[in-house]
């Protein structure tokens, strides 16, 4: 356990699809885009955002995705699994307290029950939906992610302005944003030294998006997601926030990536 509070940005590696997979109506052409997880270190315990792509894609996607490889081709290595990641930096799996979930899609459950001690956190209606999920959706939960025996969750039911602060303290605050699944969160992290970064993982997949000069190519409600997009836009103009888009293979380039590099 870390006495520094950082934020590290890692990805498992890149999925493979086409454009108007991630900007809705763009063209078929190859579109590649990085899959985001994140650690921060702080006094009261590691916590985990997301975890990208289970590390069984690495070495047989087809058998642990299903047919949804089809349309997303994971591309990785086992070392970027995010256990081996986190060993790799010398900081020991049981020490992660929590692993957040902005929601339960295929490329941001690697890290679910794959740490003994965390409490796994996310909204109610995200976990609900994941089991009854409408068909255009269904292909992209992947139950035997989430629904391990033995796994501790904390539901929560924040809606509108509401927020989650993990550890009441400022630093880590979850923030509804339906629209892309209707339980996703957002995440505002606040550091000592660099001040507040804004991921805004799926509610805003790209640049263009979150500038309203595209729809992404997936979502549950277009309203929802627009009006998250908004109140993202609010909450970075409030914080003077870096802006942290979900798969931006241009934007994702900018930042400071673990293990050499992090926020503080």
């Amino acid at each position: 356990m870390s006495s520094e509070i950082k934020l590290y940005m890692f990805q498992t590696g890149v999925l493979k699809c086409k454009e108007n997979n991630i900007k809705m109506n763009a063209s078929l052409d190859p579109y590649e885009i990085p899959v985001p997880w994140y650690l921060i270190t702080h006094p009261k315990g590691n916590v985990i955002i997301d975890g990208g792509n289970a590390v069984e894609c690495a070495t047989n996607p087809i058998e642990h995705w299903g047919g949804i490889t089809e349309v997303y081709w994971p591309v990785m290595t086992e070392a970027e699994g995010c256990v081996n990641v986190i060993k790799s930096l010398g900081i020991d799996p049981n020490s992660i307290k929590y692993v957040l979930q902005s929601h339960l899609h295929l490329d941001h459950t690697g890290a679910t029950g794959r740490f003994p001690n965390a409490m796994h956190i996310v909204q109610r209606k995200e976990y609900e939906y994941a089991f009854t999920a409408d068909w255009f959706a269904a292909g992209g939960y992947i139950r035997k992610d989430f629904d391990r025996p033995g796994l501790k969750w904390n539901f929560l039911e924040i809606e509108g302005n509401e927020i989650y602060d993990v550890f009441d303290d400022g630093v880590i605050k979850m923030i509804p944003t339906p629209g892309h699944s209707p339980g996703h969160c957002s995440f505002l992290i606040t550091l000592p030294q660099d001040g507040s970064i804004l991921l805004t993982v799926d509610a805003a997949y790209t640049t263009d998006h979150f500038e309203d000069k595209a729809l992404p190519g997936f979502l549950a409600s277009a309203v929802d997601s627009v009006r998250s997009v908004a109140k993202l836009r609010e909450i970075a103009s409030v914080h003077d926030a870096l802006v942290v888009t979900g798969h931006d293979p241009d934007a994702w380039k900018k930042f400071k990536k673990g293990p050499e590099e992090y926020y503080k």
